[in-house]
């Protein structure tokens, strides 16, 4: 069964352990740099892939050597990219992450390509066929929030194709914007902050109730080092997170996501799917970049015991 990811595209550029920015011309030797795919859309891809997901990605990058390594790296993990668009006049989504040791993750950031995608980016009946569309990052890829990229989702829906949704940024009006999408959700999986900020509850059972009256069925809340909230119209369960050592926190969002995908593909509740999610972010947290340590659906469940 077809999992299509459908928003941001980021190629990252991660280096740890960073106490500072040295001054001048000085050098600081780490012990680790790593390039990965990332954002809401292909680092979920990426995770999806190898979970054992048959994954197509679509989204738009720049027509640059950065968007030729993004492409190299998700091909490579048996990603369809057949779906990506290429630009002339944007440069591909990056980020640079010099990563703390405590696991903490400060940024530099391009948005690039990402502000450009729009609905003619989605081949015909693409959504439809799929089992699952994961929205990743329509905060930042405001071009799809009209209403002929509705239309494509209220169609994919009444096929039977479930529409998952996660955002990748925490300022105030871009969340605003991707609130028009709720609606046309099934699942939607902010992480606290955003959930905070999308209703004005600081308390994430609040803030929950609230989005779930938007028209998600479901709103699974990720609550840091504090674990997760899956909150239905019937009950809200806590997940507490596993205990694992933490090397970075880049990904561990996207993770979550290919998890909790990878649970409803196989049939599995929304506690069970949360509990894979755990799983699939707490394998991610002990490696650097979006894609550490994750190498197949059995590791993962392993953590659960």
């Amino acid at each position: 069964m077809t999992v299509v990811t459908l928003g941001a595209h980021i190629l990252d550029v991660l280096a740890r352990p960073v106490q500072g920015i040295p001054d001048g011309q000085d050098t600081v030797v780490v012990d680790e740099i790593r390039v990965t795919a990332a954002g809401a859309a292909a680092g979920t891809a990426v995770a999806l892939a190898r979970l054992g997901n048959e994954v197509i990605s679509v989204g738009a990058i720049g027509d640059d050597d950065l968007g030729d390594l993004l492409v190299t790296i998700m091909d490579r993990n048996g990603v369809d990219v057949t779906g990506l668009v290429r630009r002339t006049s944007d440069q591909t989504s990056a980020s640079i992450l010099p990563i703390r040791p405590d696991g903490g993750r400060p940024s530099f950031h391009v948005p690039g390509a990402n502000l450009t995608l729009t609905a003619g980016a989605v081949g015909p009946g693409l959504l439809g066929a799929a089992s699952v569309v994961h929205l990743g990052g329509p905060d930042v890829t405001f071009g799809l929030n009209n209403p002929a990229f509705f239309g494509m989702l209220a169609a994919a829906r009444e096929t039977g194709t479930v529409v998952t949704m996660d955002l990748l940024s925490n300022m105030p009006d871009l969340l605003t914007g991707a609130a028009a999408f709720l609606p046309h959700v099934d699942h939607f999986l902010p992480n606290e902050e955003q959930a905070a900020l999308m209703t004005g509850e600081d308390d994430p059972e609040k803030a929950a109730a609230a989005l779930l009256s938007q028209g998600p069925g479901t709103v699974v809340v990720t609550l840091g080092g504090d674990g997760s909230l899956v909150a239905t119209a019937e009950d809200v369960h806590r997940i507490p997170i596993l205990p694992v050592d933490v090397v970075d926190t880049t990904g561990c969002g996207d993770a979550y996501c290919a998890g909790y995908i990878t649970g409803l593909v196989h049939g599995k509740d929304v506690l069970e799917s949360a509990l894979w999610g755990t799983a699939a972010a707490a394998t991610v947290a002990q490696g650097l970049g979006s894609d550490a340590r994750l190498t197949d659906l059995d590791a993962v469940l392993a953590l659960l015991g």
